[in-house]
């Protein structure tokens, strides 16, 4: 995160191999220590706060490790960085990493398959966003005719913008089959009436709905640019604020 500010105060006109290379590194212990809790707990660590706030973390990054391959979008990981390292933080809030075990009714796989798809989809929305935040930046600096604009070795806007467009539609897609694979989930249980009107799950549909609404916006209504992107930003904004409360509040992702 601190090497990302170099970046920012130096307008982005150098390469920035050395921010890929750190969340690269950070990349390798978060997943050393992920394969550890999970090894200890003998199931895919996904039954709290904490770790989902971790898996989600380390999705966003796996993402921008692939994406980053190509140099010219590699700037994402310095607009990523001070995210991440916001939300790490929280994840170290002790109240948050309070052992639940197994969910006996639930099979551990299909939970584990569950869980990756939805990590997934809000890591490729995270990512979304801050492509967003990019292209405001990169607008700005060219309406006002900063010479940074010039200098800078950021993407052009239209591959900024598309570039989210993108990446909400892989998150998309990849919501849907995670709302599928919990939908396989709730069959296993005895009494799938005692979850209906779960709050998680509302809010998940929700949030599908949400993105629904922007790639219909965005590919149907020709609404992209300043909205678009504030909108994208808007919506990444709204799931990080209420994805902790309506975990707690669930009794089915919270027992």
């Amino acid at each position: 995160m601190i090497y990302s500010m170099f970046l920012w105060r130096n307008g982005f006109r150098r390469d920035d191999h050395v921010n890929y290379l750190l969340l690269l590194l950070a990349f390798g212990f978060h997943t050393t220590a992920m394969f550890l809790r999970g090894f200890r707990l003998d199931h895919c660590p996904v039954t709290n706060l904490y770790e989902a706030t971790t898996l989600v973390m380390w999705t966003i990054v796996a993402i921008y490790l692939i994406v980053g391959l190509w140099s010219r979008l590699r700037f994402l990981g310095a607009f990523a960085s001070p995210v991440l390292f916001a939300i790490g933080v929280f994840a170290l809030m002790p109240n948050l990493d309070a052992l639940h075990g197994k969910r006996p009714e639930l099979p551990v796989a299909w939970t584990s398959v569950h869980a990756a798809l939805m990590s997934l989809s809000y890591g490729a929305f995270g990512l979304g966003a801050v492509a967003a935040v990019m292209y405001l930046t990169q607008e700005r600096n060219l309406k006002f005719h900063k010479l940074r604009a010039i200098f800078s070795l950021m993407p052009p806007i239209q591959r900024l913008e598309a570039t989210a467009g993108r990446l909400l539609v892989g998150g998309f897609i990849l919501l849907t089959f995670g709302l599928a694979s919990g939908v396989v989930d709730l069959t296993h249980i005895n009494n799938p009436n005692t979850y209906r009107g779960d709050p998680k799950i509302i809010w998940s549909v929700g949030v599908w709905l949400l993105y629904l609404g922007l790639i219909v916006m965005r590919w149907r209504f020709a609404q992209g640019g300043r909205r678009f992107a504030w909108s994208a930003i808007g919506s990444f904004v709204f799931v990080l604020l209420t994805f902790w409360g309506t975990n707690v509040l669930s009794p089915l992702h919270n027992p």
